[in-house]
């Protein structure tokens, strides 16, 4: 899960991580009252507005203004907010922006990265700094490797000094900065431990003219599998950042993912639902999404996944692939057909099922009287649902 970069501020600033002062509005009434109190916080006139989206290379797109005077800020919050912000990240599609976050300007001396996040292949967390801050990690990384800093962190012992003080060293900090920055580093590591985060990135920190280290921007994912014990972090969540079919999946417990192609794969299991698209891609064309019922499934859950699966106006053709282990092909079965009455679909519709009551499956759907095309492998079932979708 996702946050906002002033959601992820205020995180920061629970752990004693230092962060701009700011505020977030939704509605360009709240402008001026907004801008002004951060002015009468800072003593200066001088703000930045900035785009509240679920992506990065906002500057690039026109979503993150220096404002000298109360009037530019005003001006830039009317322009921003509002706007289908387009980033690298977005999609030419864009992002809608709901909410801008009004900051003080400050006058930076010198920018780093600085992330805490989940190494799988070490199977630890892993401290990333750089000099470099301000561009995007990945792009530091293909121009000058030799710029980016690792420190892996035994998670049964935690971060230790002489880490801190390897870290602060190699990004050529000395002196007081070396001390704030040691600090903030070790705040940083405790936030990414405590709230079950699996990524806090901070890009840039900064050290300003006046010698203070500071958390420019940042960026929280957290495990979703975690959520039950983060309560005041899973209602962070915002909606509106995530892509409809997705929120509407869950509702029904659905793991769904859309993506790019025009065949609809319903599956259960994630291993199965991988390979299903595996071969779909094989036989000459793309899968539009990754849908895995579960093992649970019953005649509602199909024929909500059926819906979701056809709001997708790329769905050409649906592949149905059902392995029946825990959940009973019949009843798949069952909700294949009360799902193509009740829709009225209009795309062809593959089924392949084995397991348990696989037989008895086959048998409700011929008898049913709907238009189904049946197969008997997977393979047979990809070779069919892409001649369909063509």
């Amino acid at each position: 899960m996702k946050i906002h970069e002033y959601q992820a501020k205020d995180i920061l600033a629970k752990y004693g991580v230092p962060v701009q002062s700011g505020v977030v509005i939704e509605d360009k009434a709240e402008a001026t009252a907004a801008i002004k109190s951060v002015q009468d916080r800072t003593g200066v006139e001088a703000t930045v507005v900035k785009a509240q989206i679920h992506a990065g290379g906002r500057g690039k797109g026109g979503g993150v203004k220096y404002s000298p005077t109360t009037a530019d800020a005003v001006e830039n919050v009317n322009n921003i907010l509002g706007m289908t912000l387009i980033t690298p990240q977005t999609g030419p599609e864009g992002q809608f922006v709901r909410k801008v976050y009004i900051t003080e300007a400050l006058d930076i001396a010198s920018e780093y990265y600085l992330a805490v996040l989940l190494d799988r292949a070490n199977e630890c967390p892993v401290i990333i700094a750089s000099s470099e801050g301000g561009m995007e990690i990945e792009e530091v990384a293909h121009s000058n490797p030799d710029a980016i800093i690792k420190e892996y962190v035994d998670p049964t012992v935690g971060l230790q000094g002489f880490q801190l003080r390897r870290l602060v060293k190699r990004l050529g900090l000395s002196g007081a900065h070396a001390k704030q920055a040691m600090k903030l580093i070790y705040n940083l590591y405790t936030c990414y431990s405590e709230t079950d985060a699996s990524l806090c990135e901070i890009n840039p920190l900064v050290i300003t003219d006046s010698d203070e280290v500071i958390a420019l921007d940042a960026k929280f994912d957290f495990d979703e599998s975690a959520l039950y014990r983060q309560k005041a972090i899973a209602e962070l969540r915002d909606e509106y950042e995530e892509p409809p079919a997705e929120v509407e999946a869950a509702k029904y417990n659905l793991n769904y993912v859309k993506l790019d192609g025009n065949v609809g794969c319903m599956v259960n299991g994630a291993g199965l639902a991988m390979g299903t698209m595996d071969i779909i891609k094989l036989k000459g064309s793309e899968p539009a999404n990754f849908l895995d019922v579960g093992g649970t499934a019953n005649p509602e859950t199909v024929k909500n996944g059926f819906r979701i699966i056809l709001a997708d106006p790329n769905v050409k053709a649906v592949l149905i692939n059902i392995f029946g282990g825990i959940v009973r092909c019949d009843r798949i079965a069952n909700g294949v057909v009360q799902a193509v009455k009740e829709l009225d679909l209009n795309v062809p519709v593959v089924v392949r099922l084995q397991g348990t009551n696989a037989q008895e499956a086959k048998e409700i759907l011929a008898e049913s009287g709907v238009d189904i095309i049946a197969a008997d492998s997977l393979d047979d079932a990809a070779e069919k649902v892409v001649a369909a979708a063509q």
